[in-house]
Formats: C-alpha cells, structure tokens, sequence
C-alpha cells in the first residue's frame, strides 16, 4: 500500500502538470492523459487522487491562489522582498507559470477568476491601508484604484510578453529581466516618477471641471 507521503509527492507531481497544462493551453483544450502523461502517472490515477477534471482545477486553483497571496504579503515587507527573489531565483518557470496560471484563467473569466483578483486586490488594500495607517506608505486619493493598480503593474510584470522583454535585451521573461525591474519598480514606489506635483494637479483640476454640471456641453444657455 502506498504511503500518505507518497501519495501527496504523486497529486503534487499531477496538480504542478495540470498547471502548467491549463496555464498553457487553456482548461478547455487541456485533458487528462496530457497531464498525466507530464506528471509521469496513469489517466487512472489522475482519477483516483482528485476525481474528475473540474476537482483538478479547483485544487490548482486552491494551490495558486494561496501561493500567490503568500507573495503578496512577502511582497510588502523589505525582508520579505528578499525572500520572494530567492524563491523566484530556485524556480523561475514555475514561478511564472504560477502567474499564467492566474492570468489565463482572469482571460477565460474561469469561475476561479474572481476569486484570484478579488482575493489579491483585497489583499493588496489591506497591505495598503496598514502601511498608510503606520506612517511607512503615503496616503492615496483611493487605496482601492490603487491596489487595482498594484496587482495590475505586478501580474504584467511576472507575465511580461517576450516584445518588452526582448526590449530589455532578453528573449524572455526570467532572473535577469527581474533582477533589471526590481530596481527601477521600486525607486517608482519610493520616490515616484515626477519631480513635483504640477501633473497631479492639472489632473485634477480637469477631472474638477469634467464633474462640474456648469462645464456641460449640452446646458441651456
């Protein structure tokens, strides 16, 4: 009889292959034999541990998503930032396949879509509002649109088309290009990009006279 420990090395050599198939090819277009036949196991099997293709899914969903939210927190500390370069550097395809993962499924609007964005928006808010609230994150207009903005910047980061890549001199997304963005993502956190504040408020004085009735194009002389 197999061992539990056993078993668990089995359904994770299975969950990573179905990750990787869905992340690729989409849940539609992936089948249970591909996958078995890259986890190195029988069709039957792939049955046995997790019961049908939907059940699959779900377990990867579970498995990225937590994955994903242990980096987001890692992300906001300075010597968690450390930690996710490390982990990134031990294991650079998965790590990226972890996020196409997310992202193909947020493309096929998958019923794990919502969960995955709003989970790490949610997540990022909170990130937000603490480091506003303990003096280490300046205030914002709308921590919301601002953690939208967070995941956003950071999914098409860890999902960079190889154009941009190769735009940074590499054919693909990997340590090195990390190793060039970390910095200059950081100093555009930090320091921000402009040097005063004459575009925010031109900003928002437009957005000021686009909401006032008086500036309508259509109010009656």
């Amino acid at each position: 009889m197999c061992s539990a420990q056993s078993d668990l090395t089995a359904q994770a050599k299975i969950r990573n292959a179905a990750i990787a198939h869905f992340a690729r090819d989409g849940f539609q277009k992936t089948n249970l034999r591909a996958i078995a036949a890259t986890a190195g196991v029988s069709a039957g099997l792939v049955i046995h541990h997790f019961g049908s293709k939907d059940k699959l899914r779900s377990a990867c969903d579970d498995h990225v998503l937590r994955t994903l939210v242990r980096r987001a927190r890692d992300d906001a500390r300075p010597a968690g930032m450390q930690d996710v370069l490390r982990e990134f550097m031990s294991n650079p395809e998965e790590y990226r396949l972890q996020v196409q993962y997310m992202v193909r499924a947020i493309e096929e609007d998958t019923p794990a879509a919502a969960t995955f964005v709003d989970t790490m928006v949610d997540e990022s808010e909170e990130i937000l509002r603490a480091g506003i609230a303990d003096g280490s994150m300046r205030p914002s207009s709308d921590v919301r649109a601002l953690a939208v903005l967070n995941v956003l910047i950071s999914l098409a980061t860890l999902n960079m088309a190889p154009p941009l890549a190769r735009a940074l001199g590499h054919e693909r997304f990997g340590p090195e290009v990390l190793r060039r963005m970390v910095l200059p993502t950081l100093e555009l956190y930090t320091h921000g990009m402009y040097a005063d504040d004459a575009p925010l408020k031109a900003a928002q004085a437009a957005w000021e006279a686009a909401q006032d009735p008086s500036n309508s194009p259509n109010k009656d002389e």
